[in-house]
Order: C-alpha cells, then sequence, then structure tokens
C-alpha cells in the first residue's frame, strides 16, 4: 500500500521488501484490476489452494452425512 500511495520510491519499497520492481508491478497491476472489477459489482474471484481444500473437505464430508442418510432411510423403508 505503500507503494500505491506513494509514500515511498518504488525501488525503496522492493528493496525493503527483498522482492524485484517486476513483481511489485504485477502485484500492483493484479490489485487495481481486482479493485475495478468489485467497484463494477464482479465479486467473483479464484479461490486459493487452501479455500479448495477446505472445500473439497467439506464436500466429503457432505457426501458422507448424505450416505449415511440414504442408507437409514432405506433400512426404515424395508422396516
Amino acid at each position: 500500500m505503500d507503494g500505491l500511495r506513494g509514500e515511498d520510491s518504488i525501488a525503496e519499497l522492493c528493496r525493503r521488501e527483498s522482492i524485484s520492481q517486476g513483481i511489485y508491478y504485477k502485484w500492483s497491476k493484479d490489485f487495481m484490476e481486482a479493485g475495478k472489477k468489485r467497484l463494477a459489482g464482479d465479486t467473483a474471484r479464484a479461490a486459493n489452494s487452501d479455500e479448495v481444500r477446505e472445500l473439497r473437505r467439506e464436500a466429503k464430508d457432505l457426501k458422507e452425512v448424505v450416505a449415511e442418510q440414504t442408507l437409514e432411510l432405506r433400512l426404515l423403508k424395508k422396516a
């Protein structure tokens, strides 16, 4: 954010954070594009790998619950 506000020079900021200026400009561009999309009402974004893992685990858990409930229902119908 310091770079976007212009409080520090880009070169100084990159030295302090140990990143290349190319990476800074890519991140800055990505950040600004995401901001433009958000302001335009686009709330979709790519999930990160931790979110994907959590969603897969949750889906697996839900499938197990559905399978258990299906088996219980079948047993009750037979009885």
